[in-house]
């Protein structure tokens, strides 16, 4: 009888200590659940709230890589308003060679003379885009002789091949049904929407006999291109961005 006085009690204490231990672990799991969720969530708020910047690249061999002052400040002020992005409003402007290139998501190359890139300067955009940016080069007309050589340094294996209409960089928030829509008058030629593919993902937009920049600057700065027409830049602009973010 005493022996099973002393066996019960172990067992009473063994259960005891059991439930503790259970309790203990069950309070732990739900402290670190809740831990992971309240993360979670922060990460995802924050996500969305942070702020970035779409900055416009400065490049060297004479080009006017300024042009289209007021293109980036209202194709960011578009987005905000119709993709719900918060973009800061406030225009960035990075050397191809900085590495300040890597604090913009998204870039816009433009200009209508000579691009020159020198060998680090093609490292570093190329290490800059297959590491998840994303550029955009915007035809100003002229630019194309100059540029499709700079871009084979960056990616010599690589040719720009034309986005067919179906491709989903023309059907993001806004649809484009036939592709690259145009824009800007020049030669009477057709949009064209080129793209450098890189393990399946485009890491470069080109529009070419479009001129997208010249469509997203103040109204009445070029007098023959109308609202509807700048709208339909600015959407195009915005189908881009959101590629650019998402894919």
């Amino acid at each position: 009888m005493i022996e099973l006085k002393v066996k019960s009690k172990e067992f009473k204490a063994n259960r005891k200590a059991s439930k503790q231990e259970i309790w203990f672990r069950t309070k732990s799991l739900n402290f670190f659940l809740i831990l992971g969720l309240s993360t979670f969530y922060f990460l995802l708020s924050t996500s969305f709230s942070s702020t970035y910047k779409i900055a416009k690249l400065k490049y060297n061999g004479g080009g006017d890589w300024y042009a289209n002052r007021t293109a980036i400040p209202n194709l960011i002020d578009f987005c905000n308003k119709n993709l719900g992005t918060n973009i800061s409003t406030e225009e960035g402007l990075v050397e191809i060679g900085s590495s300040d290139l890597y604090n913009y998501p998204f870039v816009y190359l433009t200009g209508h003379g000579n691009v020159i890139f020198t060998d680090q300067e093609a490292k570093n955009l190329r290490n800059y885009l297959i590491g998840g940016g994303f550029l955009h080069i915007d035809d100003n007309y002229g630019l194309d002789k100059f540029i499709r050589p700079q871009m084979k340094k960056v990616f010599p294996e690589l040719d720009f091949v034309e986005l067919p209409p179906s491709h989903p960089i023309f059907h993001q928030k806004f649809d484009f049904p036939n592709g690259l829509p145009k824009i800007h008058e020049h030669d009477g030629k057709r949009p064209q929407g080129f793209a450098l593919v890189y393990k399946g993902k485009v890491v470069c937009f080109y529009d070419y006999e479009c001129d997208l920049g010249n469509g997203w600057e103040d109204l009445g700065t070029y007098p023959d291109d109308s609202q509807s027409k700048r709208i339909e830049a600015l959407k195009m602009g915005a189908n881009l961005v959101q590629y650019a973010l998402t894919q």
